[in-house]
């Protein structure tokens, strides 16, 4: 099949919220933001809807939903994707996607890669894997100032609705601001109170103390009923906690809105890079205290270490895909800050060997290291005994694979997730042979602090209560 490469530059909007807004509401919209203006950290946002290919994981079933049909597959879910992405074809132009994949991969997608045991509840009930192949979007870029609709013609009707496309987001005014059309219907339960929060920590520290990993990353979950418009409480989170991997998916079974500080991995022109984030301080109104606290962070021997961790675990989950000796750390132990909290980050570059897809890439270092410990294996193991409730999106990844073989990803971690008439959200962190308890059980409250300010904005009585189970 012959494809057209298609562009043309649209108006640009400063907030790709505004351009997004009409579309919000389509069945498989998806919106990757970079919260700009109000972060200076991101610099594109692409969003699209109407996926020609939409691919959804269930268990040991994919279903390919395309225009000639849908068919049922057992296969490998990445293997899968990367045949329906078909052959990488060459970037026509400098702009990060030009139409491919777009959606999530689920924490417990890794079911389908390692074997785990099945201690965890499922309450969300929603696929491990739902991915759209788009092949039309809208990329804007806030450094150049402009916004672009691309397509690639691989499917018939992007021909056909291009100049409506053109019309429809060159007539866009900025919408007035409205009140949010979502509210919660009670309080936030977590699923683990103190007592129970303090027996798994205990746990873990024996698993440490007997040799069986060095780091577990352990969360507790957040829920709560609700009603109304997810993307309304989307562009509050983004305001609220703005960060350079937030996203916002509306897809059939579930609404994700994520405001994560924290790339997984990317591949630009074969170049791969990922940026874990281990070490964590609340940030401080008073500026003086703020800095106090940055340069704790920096020095801390504790959060180094479990930073350092994380790096060669990650150094030696991309050298699976990558070239021999091109796997180097060009940057260890940078602070970060974000709107809540300042954060410790590593970046640790490659480049991927020949003949290597970045899906490739994604499967080997599937689920992110940095969400769960190391050894990765045992750690994940420890996870399913300790925690009540499956992750589901939580720890997994949002993210794009282009028809050129680019890929931008998030761990998706500061995520909401709507299923079922319930919000739901996780925090954690990395627990380690000196952790502390009462440091890493306020640290939760700590990254969710965004999150748990956005509800208590929207719940007539949103305050948390603490179920165990």
């Amino acid at each position: 099949m012959t494809h057209r490469s298609l562009i043309h530059e649209l108006p640009y909007f400063q907030d790709s919220a505004a351009l997004f807004s009409p579309w919000a509401d389509s069945s498989w919209a998806v919106f990757l933001d970079s919260a700009y203006p109000h972060s200076r950290q991101g610099r594109y946002d692409i969003f699209s809807t109407d996926p020609f290919i939409k691919l959804t994981t269930r268990g040991g079933m994919t279903e390919v939903r395309a225009c000639k049909g849908v068919r049922l597959s057992p296969d490998d879910p990445f293997l899968l994707l990367k045949e329906q992405l078909g052959a990488t074809v060459s970037a026509s132009n400098s702009l990060p996607f030009c139409g491919g994949a777009i959606g999530y991969f689920s924490y417990d997608l890794a079911r389908r890669l390692e074997i785990l045991p099945v201690d965890t509840k499922d309450d969300e009930n929603i696929p491990e894997m739902v991915i759209g192949i788009y092949d039309w979007a809208v990329v804007v870029d806030h450094q150049q100032r402009q916004s672009w609709l691309v397509g690639q013609g691989r499917d018939a009707e992007t021909i056909e609705k291009w100049t409506g496309l053109i019309e429809r987001f060159s007539r866009i005014s900025q919408p007035a601001a409205g009140i949010s059309g979502f509210r919660l219907l009670g309080k936030v339960l977590s699923n683990m109170d103190a007592n129970d929060y303090a027996a798994a920590f205990r746990r873990i520290k024996h698993y440490l103390y007997e040799g069986d990993c060095y780091q577990v990353n352990l969360a507790q979950r957040f829920a709560a009923p609700c009603k109304g418009s997810a993307w309304s409480a989307y562009k509050m989170l983004r305001k609220m906690n703005p960060a350079p991997f937030c996203s916002y998916l509306n897809f059939p079974q579930v609404q994700v809105l994520s405001s994560s500080p924290e790339r997984f991995l990317q591949v630009t022109a074969g170049k791969v890079e990922t940026k874990p984030i281990k070490g964590t301080r609340p940030r401080y109104p008073n500026r003086q205290d703020d800095q106090a606290q940055i340069r704790a962070l920096a020095k801390s021997p504790k959060d180094r270490a479990e930073n350092l961790m994380i790096v060669d675990l990650l150094r030696n989950d991309i050298s699976k895909n990558c070239k021999p000796g091109s796997v180097h750390v060009p940057k260890l132990f940078d602070v970060e800050s974000f709107a809540t909290v300042h954060h410790l980050v590593s970046t640790v570059c490659g480049e991927l060997d020949a003949g290597r897809h970045a899906l490739d890439l994604l499967r080997g270092c599937f689920p992110g290291g940095s969400i769960t410990g190391a050894p990765k294996i045992r750690a994940m193991e420890i996870i399913e005994e300790l925690e009540p409730h499956r992750r589901g999106v939580y720890c997994g990844s949002i993210g794009y694979i282009g028809f050129d073989g680019n890929m931008d990803s998030n761990i998706t971690i500061r995520t909401l997730v709507l299923s079922g008439n319930t919000i739901r959200f996780w925090a954690g962190g990395g627990i380690v042979a000196d952790s502390d308890l009462n440091e890493e059980y306020q640290e939760s409250f700590d990254k969710a602090a965004a999150m748990l300010d956005l509800l208590e904005q929207v719940g007539i009585d949103a305050g948390v209560d603490h179920v165990g189970g």
